[in-house]
């Protein structure tokens, strides 16, 4: 883990503004003694450019039969499918390749390159791939990235007798695919909070004692941070040694201080005057630019869960619960000036099924009060949402239920409710 070393020492001894810089290393080509770094710089809120070096320069005895001396450089860029850098993410890219080789007695899996088993290679090759990613922190300095793609183009080699002699019988120009597996350890160090110094008082001593007599420091407790104060009257604010990932399981109606917006049907447009979003934007803008401005503490993460109700087509509704997550971070960065995108933590929770049963089950518990529906009906609806795993077929039973008559009372007394944006959270701590 040698180049795993070099990059710790190399990212600790240069200030990298907001984590716009990652480093990494690829744990399967170190299992295969092959030293490999890479890195990402983010160029944008969902883009990053970055590359991937390896470099395996033995055996260096050109009398050893069995050979696999390469280097290998490979550019890429990357597109997140949550924000940079998030907490967790899925990602895809493209990438370019380049390697120089010298290879020889090496057997491959699954029968690839037959021709390296009883000869040597030496050439270069090059190529395009693609490939899909998935990452998630591990803790506040390291994170995990599992990727996998595909690789093709042309190698150029001449051809040698054996590993060791340097009799050439011949050259060629193929076309390759390459497969890729790649399972990277990412430095992506998050900041540590610093304790606040406490100076004790200095022992007062009476000059009428005879005796001096030592009394106990008192020791004052140092003034609130501005986001220590504002979390007393807004419990959307949270100390980031709380923080929680999102678990869809969770009902959110139901947590503590969240805020949340609404939408119209079927939209990702955030609209100020809708539904009294005004009150709830005014106060996430106010709080976010108070932290943001104070010298003692820091937002950590932004934390925004997009949610859609259970009205049509479940891909849809997914894809409609990430429109409406990323329209209100636009909204953030748009008003709070200096906000890093990888602040961001924002999920598509698509539909919200979770906060809708947990609705029908309090009003099944409250004898219907405040519905149009009799307790029965309330218990089928829910039974069909236990026994159906198939988000459509199951919005298809509700839909059926008694004619139609029971989903026209749950959308009046229910499913506006589930339109929103989703709930956010705000995590913060003391430099």
């Amino acid at each position: 883990m040698i180049v795993t070393v070099v990059a710790l020492l190399l990212l600790s001894s240069t200030e990298v503004k907001a984590q716009r810089v990652v480093l990494r290393n690829n744990l399967l080509y170190d299992a295969a003694l092959t030293p490999n770094l890479g890195f990402d710089i983010s160029i944008s809120e969902k883009w990053t450019l970055g590359a991937n070096i390896g470099y395996r320069p033995w055996p260096t005895d050109d009398h050893k039969t069995r050979k696999w001396r390469h280097l290998l450089i490979a550019p890429e860029l990357r597109h997140w499918n949550d924000s940079v850098f998030a907490h967790k993410s899925s990602y895809w890219g493209l990438n370019l390749i380049y390697s120089h080789y010298n290879v020889a007695n090496v057997k491959f899996p699954f029968g690839m390159y037959r021709e390296v088993r009883d000869h040597r290679l030496e050439g270069d090759l090059w190529g395009v791939g693609v490939f899909y990613g998935y990452t998630w922190r591990l803790n506040r300095t390291f994170r995990l990235e599992v990727e996998g793609g595909i690789g093709a183009g042309l190698a150029s080699y001449d051809k040698y007798e054996c590993g060791h002699c340097g009799t050439k019988i011949g050259d060629d120009t193929k076309p390759f695919l390459i497969p890729k597996l790649v399972v990277n350890i990412v430095l992506d160090p998050r900041k540590k909070e610093k304790p606040e110094p406490v100076e004790p008082i200095e022992p007062v001593v009476t000059p009428t004692e005879p005796v001096e007599t030592p009394t106990e420091p008192v020791v004052t407790p140092p003034e609130p941070t501005v986001a220590e104060a504002l979390a007393l009257s807004h419990p959307v604010l949270r100390d980031y040694s709380e923080y929680k990932p999102y678990d869809k399981n969770t009902v959110l109606r139901k947590q503590d201080g969240m805020l949340y917006v609404h939408f119209p049907l079927d939209k990702s447009v955030l609209i100020k005057d809708f539904r009294g979003n005004e009150k709830v934007l005014d106060e996430i803008v106010d709080v976010t630019r108070q932290i943001r401005d104070d010298q003692r503490s820091e937002i950590r993460v932004i934390q925004i869960i997009g949610l859609a109700s259970i009205e049509g087509n479940s891909a849809h509704n997914q894809q409609l619960s990430e429109e409406r997550a990323a329209a209100l971070r636009s909204y953030i960065m748009r008003e709070v000036d200096g906000l890093s995108p990888t602040l961001f933590e924002t999920v598509s929770g698509g539909e919200a099924w979770t906060e809708f049963r947990d609705q029908l089950n309090d009003a099944l518990l409250s004898g219907g009060a405040g519905t149009s529906l009799t307790v029965q009906q309330l218990q089928k609806a829910i039974n069909i949402i236990d026994q159906e795993s198939n988000p459509d077929v199951r919005e298809r039973k509700l839909r059926n239920l008694e004619k139609g008559q029971v989903y026209k009372a749950l959308a009046k007394d229910f499913l506006a409710d589930q339109r929103n944006s989703g709930y956010l959270r705000i995590y913060y701590s003391k430099k």
